[in-house]
C-alpha cells in the first residue's frame, strides 16, 4: 500500500462490523435452519476479500500458463466459485477434514497452502505441494485429502467418529457426480452409523457439458439424501455459505449424523481447459452471472456500502494479490522438475526405503518416504 493510501485509510473512521440479512433458500427435515442475519467484521471482510481475490487471480494465471503450454494435462478451474471454498473454510475449524473432486485449487489454498506451492504443482515442479507429481487433480495439505479424479463417495467421517475428537468431514462433489449410485451408498452408511459428515454438492449448473435439467429428473440436490436433512444455499454469497456451514458443522458435532448442503454456484471457465465452455451455454449467460452474482463483487459492494472498507483500500489489496500471483508464477516456471530417480518417492509416509517396479521388470525405482 502506498504511503498516501495508508494515510487515507488510517484517517478514515471505518465501522468495526455490520449486520446483514442472509437467506438459505430451502431446507429438508430440519426443525430450524441457519440464522437469517449475520455479523461481518471489518477484519473478516478484508480477509475474505483477499482470499477470494487470490483464488480468482490464481485461476486466471493458471489459464494463462496452460495456454502457454507450461501447464499440461487436466486442469479444472474454479473462478466464479470463490465463495464456496472461502465460505466453507470460514465455517469450520482447521482441525476438521475436507475432501473434494478435481476442481481443487481453491480448496488447496484455503486449507493453508501457498499460491507458490499450488502453481508449482500445476507446472510439475519440485517445489509443488505434491513435489510436482500430482498436478491439478491431486493436491494435498494438512486435513485436506485432495483433489480426486474418481468422485462421488469420499467418506472420511468414520475416522472422525472413531477417534472421538469432535471433528467433522466435508465431502464435496459436483452436480454431475450427484447422479452416481455410489454416493447413495455413502449416504446410507453415513446415516446408519450417524457419521459427522457434511455432504456438499457444488451445483454449478453443468456436469461437464450437460446442464442439470438435461441430466437429472430432479434438480433438488439437497433432497437427494432422502432420510438425511438438507439445505439449499446461495453459493455465490460468502456469508450465506459461512453461516450454513457453521450450522451444518454444529449439527454434525451434536451427534445427529450427516447433513447435506447444495451450494448453487457457477463456474466462468469451461469444465476443464480443454472445454471452451460456450458450446452448451451462451456468452450472454456467463456475462449475466458475472454482472449480477459475482461473489467478489457482492462482498465488495457490501463492505463499501456499509463503511467496512473503501474502494481505494480494496484496490490496494487487488494490487498486492496480483504481485503475489506474479511472483508465484515466476517461481513455478523457474523451479526445476523433480529428477526421474524420485519417481517412486513418497508412496508411503513413514516406511523404510523399498524398490518399485517400473514400466517393465528391469526398471526399478527406489521409494523413499
Amino acid at each position: 500500500m502506498t504511503i498516501k493510501n495508508r494515510v487515507l485509510v488510517a484517517s478514515r473512521n471505518f465501522a468495526n462490523d455490520a449486520t446483514f440479512e442472509i437467506k438459505v433458500r430451502s431446507g429438508l427435515r430440519l426443525e430450524e435452519g441457519p440464522p437469517v442475519t449475520t455479523v461481518l467484521t471489518r477484519e473478516d471482510g478484508l480477509k475474505y476479500y483477499r482470499m477470494m481475490q487470490t483464488v480468482h487471480r490464481m485461476e486466471l494465471k493458471a489459464d494463462q500458463l496452460y495456454k502457454q503450454k507450461i501447464i499440461r494435462g487436466f486442469c479444472h478451474l474454479c473462478d466464479g466459485q470463490e465463495a464456496c471454498c472461502v465460505g466453507l473454510e470460514a465455517g469450520i475449524n482447521p482441525t476438521d477434514h475436507l475432501i473434494t473432486a478435481y476442481r481443487a485449487h481453491g480448496f488447496t489454498f484455503t486449507r493453508g497452502l501457498s499460491v507458490r506451492e499450488i502453481l508449482a504443482e500445476l507446472t510439475g515442479r519440485k517445489g509443488g505441494c505434491a513435489k510436482g507429481k500430482g498436478g491439478s487433480m491431486h493436491m494435498y495439505a494438512k486435513n485436506f485429502y485432495g483433489g480426486n479424479g474418481i468422485v462421488g463417495a469420499q467418506v472420511l467421517a468414520l475416522a472422525c467418529k472413531y477417534n472421538g475428537k469432535d471433528e467433522v468431514c466435508l465431502t464435496l462433489y459436483g452436480d454431475g457426480a450427484a447422479n452416481q449410485g455410489q454416493i447413495f451408498e455413502a449416504y446410507n452408511m453415513a446415516a446408519l452409523w450417524k457419521l459427522p459428515c457434511i455432504f456438499i454438492c457444488e451445483n454449478n449448473r453443468y456436469g461437464m457439458g450437460t446442464s442439470v435439467e438435461r441430466a437429472a429428473a430432479s434438480t433438488d440436490y439437497y433432497k437427494r439424501g432422502d432420510f438425511i436433512p438438507g439445505l439449499r444455499v446461495d453459493g455465490m454469497d460468502i456469508l450465506c455459505v459461512r453461516e450454513a456451514t457453521r450450522f451444518a458443522a454444529a449439527y454434525c458435532r451434536s451427534g445427529k449424523g450427516p447433513i447435506l448442503m447444495e451450494l448453487q454456484t457457477y463456474r466462468y471457465h469451461g469444465h476443464s481447459m480443454s472445454d471452451p465452455g460456450v458450446s452448451y451455454r451462451t456468452r450472454e449467460e456467463i456475462q449475466e452471472v458475472r454482472s449480477k452474482s459475482d461473489p467478489i463483487m457482492l462482498l465488495k459492494d457490501r463492505m463499501v456500502n456499509n463503511n467496512l472498507a473503501s474502494v481505494e483500500e480494496l484496490k490496494e489489496i487487488d494490487v498486492e494479490v496480483r504481485k503475489e500471483i506474479e511472483d508465484a508464477a515466476q517461481f513455478a516456471t523457474a523451479d526445476p522438475e523433480p529428477p526421474l530417480e524420485e519417481l517412486g518417492y513418497h508412496i508411503y509416509s513413514s516406511d523404510p526405503p523399498f524398490e518399485v517396479r517400473g514400466a517393465n521388470q528391469w526398471i526399478k525405482f527406489k521409494s523413499v518416504s
